[in-house]
């Protein structure tokens, strides 16, 4: 399941994505830096932030992030394998 769990600025947010995966651990990913994409990556690409932490490391995360970027979006997934189907950064 997916849902939009906070709104942003549907012009200026970026996009987070918490994953809960069902065993007691969740995982973050955020927009990835310009300087670490491929000169061919053409759309939303991702970095892992978290990646199977207690599920409070990443909503502390994402409240940090929201105080500085009000325009922030989070898009929270129910997911039990790892295999979101983004472009993450190698």
């Amino acid at each position: 399941m997916c849902v939009v769990s906070r709104r942003g600025d549907s012009i200026a947010g970026q996009v987070f994505i918490e994953v809960d995966h069902l065993d007691g651990t969740a995982s973050l990913y955020t927009p990835a830096p310009i300087a670490s994409r491929q000169q061919d990556d053409a759309g939303l690409v991702f970095q892992c932030r978290f990646h199977h932490v207690e599920p409070a490391k990443v909503r502390d995360r994402i409240a940090r992030e929201v105080e500085f970027d009000p325009d922030l979006w989070v898009l929270s997934l129910d997911l039990r394998g790892d295999d979101l189907g983004i472009d993450l950064v190698k």
